[in-house]
């Protein structure tokens, strides 16, 4: 036997080989396929129904609807790409369909795979959701409380400058300042801005517990959505419950953010070498009141600078950065799968699966069906025949020689014997011994 013969032998053997196991694994994929298709079904009827308000019949006939439908098309699509796909032998043919199969999968992905992800990790998603608007929240409210705390820090800013006017009234009531001791013109504008500053530092201080306080409910609001997020049972009722805190929570930032005194300090600190009153210089003599008017005109140059002071600290409290707008949304399981899609890939990834794996089976079957056809192009016919092929094309040539002599007997004419050129043809005789 040649290397050729032998070669197509082999190929005829892999050939018989490869069929018998698809014929083997053909009496079982329809019913696979058909798993698969219910499987994806299911929990496309999970997805619709988390995406449904109302619980009633309609609801429950239009989720069902909708799932039997996913599956019959998945196992329709699927059933046409096992038969059809393998079976074509042209490039042309081959591309077509497919790029079929790429425009089927994605229309299963739109209509399933994402709903049967929802399924899957819809729970988890909307508890994702839940633990990134927590973290929002807490972000936004430690910064209302630093911002507070800054604009409280401006006490001791307003205490300085406070207490360096209640210093220099010191010195001018022994006449350190004009010359003149006692309580007199400079003494007085001394005095007034002092009790102005004591009153604003006052104020401020009234601010602290206030503050202390919105902080300390904040962080009791947040620990109780923390918990929300972890406990057990259905996620839709413990979001109602948090949607509730979130606004109560929101209320309590906005009501921080309000607590910054820096805006009250940055107008005190313009009112107060504004708004200085003047009294009358009370000097016995032309120099004393000489004296007294040079001072306070140091006293204002005083009043001016500690202002400016006060209000580039105020300002640089308002200058902060606020904590962003934090709204907490409620969110379907189907949409928060989708939101939070890179936190579930392997939900994901099994919801597709459960979708596309036919496509796996329909390479195979492409790879196959080509091993297939390879080892018998090369091969006549008559040498890939079976023994039960065989006698069925004996069976059926007999059949057709049997009527093909039928035909020729009936279309052959008797032979005939004329007697005379006056009478008409007689029949002969059959002769004997034939």
């Amino acid at each position: 036997m040649t290397k050729e013969a032998l070669n197509e032998t082999q190929g005829l053997r892999q050939s018989r080989e490869l069929e018998g196991h698809l014929s083997v694994l053909g009496s079982f994929t329809g019913t696979a396929l058909g798993v698969l298709a219910t499987a994806s079904g299911i929990y496309t009827y999970l997805g619709v129904s988390s995406l449904l308000d109302d619980n009633g019949a309609l609801s429950f006939f239009a989720a069902t609807a909708y799932s039997i439908a996913v599956s019959v098309g998945i196992f329709v699509f699927w059933s046409y790409m096992m038969r059809l796909l393998p079976a074509v032998r042209t490039g042309a043919s081959r591309i077509g369909l497919l790029l079929s199969m790429g425009l089927g999968s994605l229309a299963i992905v739109a209509m399933s795979s994402w709903l049967n992800a929802a399924a899957l990790a819809g729970a988890a998603a909307v508890e994702q959701h839940l633990a990134n608007t927590v973290q929002e929240y807490q972000t936004a409210l430690e910064r209302s409380h630093t911002i507070a705390i800054s604009g409280q820090g401006l006490q001791r800013d307003v205490a300085r400058v406070r207490q360096s006017f209640t210093d220099l009234s010191e010195q001018e009531a022994t006449g350190q300042l004009s010359g003149l001791a006692g309580r007199g013109a400079v003494f007085r504008v001394l005095t007034q801005k002092s009790e102005e500053l004591a009153g604003l530092e006052a104020q401020i201080a009234s601010q602290t517990p206030l503050v202390d306080q919105a902080f300390a409910q904040g962080n009791a609001i947040l620990s109780r959505m923390r918990a929300l997020t972890v406990e057990t049972g259905p996620v839709e009722a413990r979001s109602v419950e948090f949607s509730e805190e979130a606004v109560r929570l929101a209320g309590i930032i906005t009501g921080l953010r309000q607590l910054s005194v820096a805006p009250l300090v940055q107008r005190a600190a313009q009112d107060l070498s504004a708004s200085v009153v003047l009294p009358q210089l009370d000097g016995r003599t032309a120099e004393d009141r000489t004296g007294q008017q040079a001072t306070l005109e140091s006293v204002i140059g005083v009043l001016t600078q500690r202002a400016e002071t006060l209000r580039i600290a105020a300002e640089g409290v308002m200058a902060m950065t606020p904590p962003s707008d934090t709204a907490y949304t409620p969110i379907s399981a189907a949409d928060a799968v989708i939101l939070y899609a890179g936190n579930f890939v392997p939900s994901w990834a099994g919801a597709i699966a459960i979708d596309l794996l036919p496509a796996v089976l329909v390479l195979i079957l492409m790879v196959t069906q080509a091993a297939i056809r390879a080892g018998r192009e090369s091969i006549p016919v008559e040498e890939t025949m079976t023994l039960s092929e065989f006698r069925a094309a004996m069976r059926a040539v007999r059949e057709v020689e049997g009527e093909m002599d039928q035909t020729q007997v009936k279309q052959e004419p008797l032979p005939t014997e004329t007697d005379s050129p006056f009478e008409g043809p007689k029949p002969v005789a059959p002769v004997k011994g034939l």
